[in-house]
């Protein structure tokens, strides 16, 4: 099994570093267009902190906003315009996410989701387990995007790898033959 915690933890460095590239942008290189993603850096961003709240909303069981629309979710774009305010609210929201996996007993319990629209209920239902495993995995697909659009911006944003994280290097010359 996953310790969906440490990978947790994990994420968040690469997240922060993730962050210090982004954070010495000027306002209109946060908002520059590209032609794949979520378009910008700021949107894909805020998709990355939003759905992170969203899926620890679902795994606590907690009530969704009614009728739910995204721009609802404490974390949007109406609020969140600028990088700073992003970066604040997700600082504030790593701890809770944090907790409540850490909260977790039984990966296998069955979360039921209802989300109420104007004009259709739809009822999501996956395990905790699943839940969290996409909150960990959706993070990383949408980094990878983050990163290409830093790159085009002339920052070379590398090396969030899992591994980079987690693993001890040690060089030694090599033996002589």
């Amino acid at each position: 099994m996953m310790d969906f915690i440490r990978v947790y933890d994990v994420h968040t460095k690469a997240r922060w570093k993730l962050c210090d590239w982004i954070r010495p942008l000027s306002q209109e290189q946060y908002m520059r267009e590209f032609p794949f993603a979520h378009r910008t850096l700021r949107a894909t961003m805020i998709e990355l902190a939003m759905t992170e709240l969203w899926l620890t909303m679902r795994l606590r069981e907690d009530p969704m906003p009614r009728p739910f629309r995204w721009e609802r979710m404490a974390i949007n774009e109406q609020t969140h315009e600028t990088f700073p305010q992003l970066e604040a609210a997700w600082r504030d929201q790593t701890p809770h996410t944090r907790t409540t996996l850490a909260g977790i007993t039984d990966w296998a319990t069955v979360v039921q989701t209802v989300l109420q629209g104007t004009r259709q209920m739809r009822t999501l239902q996956a395990t905790k387990g699943d839940i969290a495993t996409q909150l960990l995995l959706h993070e990383v697909h949408h980094r990878a995007q983050a990163m290409t659009m830093l790159r085009h911006l002339g920052i070379p944003a590398e090396d969030l790898d899992y591994i980079f994280f987690v693993q001890e290097e040690r060089l030694d010359p090599a033996p002589t033959q």
